[in-house]
């Protein structure tokens, strides 16, 4: 559906896979919506966010979400495969915008 502000996605990992946006990033002119599902109960997701300097995790089970705010980096990583529908909202649908998080930033 066209729009100005929003603009959404569906993201599957393959079996294997485990990480999702690294290296981490920021959307400074966005804020972005995770609703993480096809985990298993005895499965979690650690979505990563916060300052580079000062992260903080949540961990996520089935069909939770998360909202990433303009300032905060983050990215994610589960116990097993999983999938996810992302939402972003802002100023623009620009994507190269983003400003990714040298991996030796993050503490």
């Amino acid at each position: 559906m066209p729009t100005c502000q929003l603009v959404m996605g569906l993201t599957e990992l393959e079996v294997g896979s485990v990480w999702n946006t690294i290296p981490a990033h920021t959307h400074q002119r966005r804020s972005e919506i995770y609703l993480y599902f096809n985990i298993k109960p005895d499965s979690i997701i650690l979505h990563l966010m916060g300052e580079p300097e000062e992260t903080r995790h949540i961990i996520i089970r089935n069909e939770q979400a998360v909202l990433s705010t303009s300032w905060s980096m983050h990215a994610g990583c589960g116990t097993q495969n999983y999938s996810f529908i992302w939402a972003m909202g802002g100023e623009n649908q620009v994507f190269d915008d983003m400003d990714w998080i040298p991996m030796e930033k993050l503490k």
